[in-house]
């Protein structure tokens, strides 16, 4: 039986053609939000549409660190879901990439285009959403900045953003900035109605790994002493369950990892 607890919500996941951002987009839409969903990958994307349904999902291929493209999906769910006039009001800040290596080991041809992805891109989204965002409870005070019911800007972090670890430093740096401007969104517009969440996971097992230039053999490894390592569903739970919570109650900081993960 399909859940109910986010009907009416319309939300947007951006890296949504694999892993963590796909597993995500489908647990919203389990839970009765309708989607708009963002990657590069636009075959990846309509397969995706395909299996929601197009009355529940719709998609926006592109770089989501673009600006237009950033505007592109947030009209795109105004449109589709809004009936023109509603924003989306569940922004899921997910696309990034990873880098393997430390400040002194990793490649440094590939730094500026995560700084660009994980950071830039990240902050245009927040800046996007929380604009439309506020325009909802515009003018309203006290309480009644909540009357509108729930907005949620949630976004994802990593364990290597709060624990230092110096065998992914690059890609850490990249998510401790992550986690700096979710705090400081946070306190900006959550006494405004609007929530904003940080999502740390810890070791995932998804094509992240591949991407981002680590040894099969060394996460084998890691799979070994740690595992089981959680899956993308793990992580599209938690977020389901923290934007399914009365719009009164806010879930700020989630750090999760696979109970035998001891490091970082």
């Amino acid at each position: 039986m399909a859940h109910t607890e986010l009907g009416g919500r319309i939300a947007v996941v951006t890296g949504a053609s694999a892993g963590i951002g796909e597993a995500i987009a489908r647990d919203l839409a389990a839970r009765g939000a309708k989607v708009v969903v963002n990657a590069r990958r636009a075959d990846r994307l309509a397969a995706l549409v395909s299996s929601l349904g197009e009355a529940n999902a719709a998609a926006v291929a592109g770089d989501a660190s673009e600006p237009a493209v950033v505007d592109r999906m947030l009209d795109v769910a105004r449109e589709r879901f809004g009936a023109g006039t509603r924003e989306a009001d569940l922004v899921v800040v997910n696309a990034g990439r990873g880098l393997a290596g430390s400040v002194v080991t990793s490649d440094v041809t590939q730094w500026e285009q995560m700084v660009r992805t994980n950071v830039l891109g990240a902050a245009h989204l927040i800046r996007a959403a929380g604009r439309r965002m506020l325009k909802r409870t515009e003018g309203k005070t006290g309480h009644d900045v909540l009357s509108g019911g729930s907005q949620d800007i949630v976004i994802i972090g990593s364990n290597v953003g709060r624990h230092i670890s110096p065998f992914s430093s690059m890609y850490g740096s990249t998510k401790f900035a992550v986690n700096s401007m979710a705090e400081a969104v946070r306190r900006e517009l959550g006494p405004r109605g609007i929530r904003v969440t940080l999502i740390a996971p810890g070791f995932v097992t998804s094509e992240f790994q591949g991407v981002a230039g680590y040894e099969t053999a060394w996460f084998e490894e890691v799979k070994q002493r740690i595992g089981p390592t959680l899956t993308p569903e793990d992580v599209a739970r938690t977020i389901g369950f923290v934007v399914s919570q009365p719009a009164s109650v806010h879930l700020c900081d989630v750090l999760i990892r696979p109970t035998r993960q001891d490091y970082p």
